[in-house]
């Protein structure tokens, strides 16, 4: 899934987040797992999930600031080096039977936090390691790779070692981020990040008013990024009763619904290959544009569809769509913000996405709840019909 014509640099990057991801998917359900064996409380364990959803909301804006700030290579190794730490610890405390639900708590925290300078960091840097024009392909390259590590390796994986031994797949996760530290370590150093043209040192507050005032001035990135939050609203809506969806409406077994949730993988993996070459025949906006109806016509077949087969196919054409639009989304902004915004502008078009996944999980849970699950998998079409037409008008090359 590597590419040779990305060159050096970006084969470490790459190896680098494949290795972080495979221990992300390692460690998620192992927490998951860990924090069942010690509490029956399902407000508990929910809670491990929350804590983790929290700091890209809280601070995912503060790390887009020192990314522009800091640099960008220094910053995700010293990044991984932390995590590697803090999860080694856990294993530890795992070993030794002195994880309590406390220190699950701040380790999914902590990791969650670090996270949001390492995201912000890692799309700032990649521009200055790939030439502008395979920058889709090399977004595809690394969803294609972390979805893989992800998806098809680290999530079977996790339940096995945990039941070898607990405290394993918190070990693997610690070698992970070890090992994506050197790798990161091993890139060419590149240029400090250059202050935009004008500018003057500001406070964070100061600077992080500035990357939003950037984008929303951006006649493009700003109703992108507008797109992609009435997206995941649908998008999150629906992640939220899929599992009902599948084994209510579709009639998925229970056995088989690893195998129909492993159709978005590769639905996934086949969006995130063909990427490049989309953005290189259409020109990505026209290219987003098109994603968006396909993805429009997947969804309203998948609300339609009452079997398995149709069902699974349409979800993984949608999970094509949204990873095509995420590859195209970022390199179009890593093309046309500079270099000193970048981490600003991605962590502020991250942040405004972000805002509209939990209402729309939990508007799908109430309507659900008193209609059904069909009617979340219509409006969930619906709104893509909507962002699709609110798309071809307001998106220009």
């Amino acid at each position: 899934m590597t590419s040779s014509a990305l060159g050096r640099d970006f084969r470490l990057l790459w190896s680098a987040a494949v290795s972080s991801r495979l221990g992300d998917a390692l460690r998620t359900p192992a927490l998951a797992l860990l924090a069942a064996a010690l509490t029956r409380d399902p407000r508990v364990i929910a809670a491990v999930t929350v804590v983790a959803q929290l700091p890209p909301l809280l601070f995912g804006l503060l790390g887009g600031v020192y990314a522009d700030r800091w640099d960008r290579r220094r910053t995700m190794a010293l990044v991984d080096g932390v995590r590697a730490a803090v999860v080694a610890a856990l294993a530890v405390a795992v070993a030794f039977d002195r994880a309590g639900v406390l220190v699950l708590l701040v380790a999914a925290f902590l990791l969650a936090a670090l996270g949001t300078l390492f995201d912000a960091a890692s799309f700032a840097l990649l521009p200055a390691l790939v030439p502008p024009a395979a920058l889709p392909r090399a977004n595809g390259r690394l969803q294609a790779g972390t979805a893989v590590a992800g998806g098809f390796l680290g999530a079977p994986a996790a339940g096995v070692l945990f039941a070898a031994a607990p405290a394993l797949p918190f070990t693997v996760d610690a070698v992970t981020f070890a090992v994506a530290a050197l790798l990161v370590l091993a890139l060419t150093p590149t240029p400090a990040p250059q202050p935009v043209a004008g500018s003057r040192r500001k406070s964070v507050w100061g600077e992080i008013v500035e990357g939003m005032r950037w984008l929303r001035g951006h006649r493009t990135l700003w109703p992108v990024t507008l797109l992609a939050a009435a997206s995941n609203l649908a998008i999150s809506g629906l992640l939220a009763v899929l599992v009902l969806y599948a084994l209510d409406v579709l009639r998925v077994p229970p056995a088989g619904y690893g195998l129909f949730a492993a159709g978005t993988i590769v639905g996934g993996v086949a969006g995130a290959l063909g990427s490049g070459r989309l953005a290189a025949r259409l020109g990505t906006v026209t290219a987003l544009r098109v994603v968006l109806a396909v993805q429009t016509v997947a969804l309203a077949g998948f609300a339609l569809a009452r079997h398995p087969v149709p069902g699974g196919i349409a979800l993984a054409v949608f999970a094509a769509g949204t990873v095509v639009w995420n590859s195209l989304c970022a390199s179009y902004g890593q093309r046309h913000v500079p270099s000193g915004l970048l981490g600003r502008v991605g962590a502020a078009q991250r942040m405004v996405g972000l805002l509209t996944a939990p209402v729309g999980a939990t508007l799908a849970g109430l309507v659900a709840a008193a209609y059904g699950t069909v009617p979340v998998a219509g409006a969930a079409a619906g709104t893509f019909a909507l962002v699709t037409l609110a798309a071809w008008r307001t998106l220009r090359a």
